[in-house]
C-alpha cells in the first residue's frame, strides 16, 4: 500500500511537471510570495483532506 502511493505521488508529479512546466512556475512564484503562516495552513488541509482520502478509499474497501 505504501510503494502504492509512493507510486502515485511521483506519477502524478510527474505528470504536472510534464504537462503543465510554465504553469507550475507561477503556482511555485504565487506560494512563495504568500506569508509562511499562510502556507502551512495551505500544507495542514492538504494534509488532512489526505488523510480523509486515504481513510474513505479504505473503508470503501479501495
Amino acid at each position: 500500500m505504501l510503494l502504492f502511493g509512493i507510486g502515485a505521488v511521483l506519477a502524478f508529479e510527474g505528470l504536472v511537471l510534464a504537462l503543465m512546466p510554465g504553469r507550475l512556475e507561477e503556482v511555485l512564484a504565487f506560494l512563495s510570495r504568500l506569508p509562511v503562516e499562510r502556507r502551512r495552513g495551505l500544507g495542514l488541509g492538504a494534509l488532512a483532506l489526505g488523510v480523509v482520502v486515504i481513510w474513505l478509499a479504505r473503508r470503501m474497501g479501495a
